[in-house]
């Protein structure tokens, strides 16, 4: 991966450019670990309740918007 940083004048790291496909990698891989994490969440709080699947994903969309 080719990274530039942005640096203020004292060559302090403020910002990264990288390329726009690194970059849509890095938020598809953010995504995948909030919805396994989600899940994890939601397994730890089981208490055997069930909810029809189209209402769990309303939830979670709500959830993931927060």
């Amino acid at each position: 991966m080719k990274t530039q940083f942005v640096t203020d004048d004292h060559g302090k790291k403020l910002a990264v450019i990288l390329p726009i496909h690194e970059y849509e990698k890095i938020m598809e891989d953010l995504e995948d670990m909030e919805e396994v994490r989600l899940y994890d969440e939601v397994k730890k709080n089981d208490i055997g309740e069930r909810i029809p699947m189209e209402e769990a994903f309303k939830m979670i969309e709500a959830k993931r918007r927060k």
